[in-house]
């Protein structure tokens, strides 16, 4: 029987943010271990060895959602940045998701998941609640016309949750246009999408930063930021990333 690969090259693409490869990878130490790993560029989007911090994000924004929104109706949740679908996932394994919009900026990336190539692809794509939106959540989320909306089947539809993955943090980002959100009149923005006491989450690989709290603080009642720690096998001992979650007044 031959041994797997080390490397396998699953797809290559051109975008406008760089050379997007999706691959596969054999880790020897880890008991031959199969990852799958999402690279932009120069930067290490996504990794199925670690999701312990995008899981994380799912249930720390959801659960402020059931403690604090007050909502009796079932809710519609957005996720920005699909990756390898595991913040996706974990919304819907939350029984009060009744509908999931995930928008992604990247085809290729929607594409892996519709083809098989990524290990949860199928769960989500058969998913009916689950929705893939083709478009640059960052246009979305600062759009302020009277039909603004993450689902372009419904215009200005709001929504009770907005999980967002995209950036390495609000000071590292994939593209410089982005950095506009993250102050306070963007966060305005799409504080408007959401219904009265729906709750903003955002995943970030660097610690709570003060200022992007004070950001948060100027446009919603209340903000938390969750310092997640989890094992890492690679360098041995564990890392952190930070989940913030933010709720916007329900008045």
């Amino acid at each position: 029987m031959s041994a797997k690969p080390a490397f396998q090259e699953l797809d290559y693409r051109q975008t406008p943010l760089g050379e997007l490869i999706l691959r596969r990878r054999t880790v020897l130490s880890l008991d031959n271990l199969e990852v799958h790993e999402i690279i932009l560029g120069d930067s290490f989007l996504m990794s199925s060895l670690f999701t312990a911090v995008e899981i994380a994000l799912s249930d720390l924004g959801l659960a402020a959602l059931e403690k604090n929104g007050g909502f009796t109706e079932d809710w519609d949740v957005v996720v920005g940045g699909l990756g390898l679908g595991y913040t996706a996932r974990a919304a819907l394994q939350n029984p009060k998701v009744r509908s999931l919009n995930v928008v992604e900026t990247l085809d290729g990336v929607i594409d892996w998941h519709q083809q098989g190539l990524v290990p949860l692809g199928e769960e989500l794509t058969t998913d009916p609640r689950c929705q893939f939106v083709h478009g640059d959540f960052f246009a979305l989320a600062l759009d302020t016309s009277d039909t603004a909306s993450f689902d372009p089947k419904k215009p200005a539809q709001k929504v009770h949750a907005v999980l967002l993955d995209i950036d390495h943090s609000p000071n590292k980002l994939l593209a410089d246009q982005n950095g506009s959100f993250y102050q306070a009149d963007g966060l305005r923005c799409l504080a408007e999408k959401l219904h009265p006491g729906g709750i903003f989450a955002l995943w970030s690989d660097d610690a709570p930063d003060e200022t992007f709290m004070a950001s948060l603080k100027e446009v919603f009642i209340s903000c938390e930021s969750h310092v997640v720690t989890f094992d890492n096998p690679i360098r041995g001992g564990q890392s952190a990333s930070t989940v913030y979650v933010a709720r916007r007044s329900p008045t």
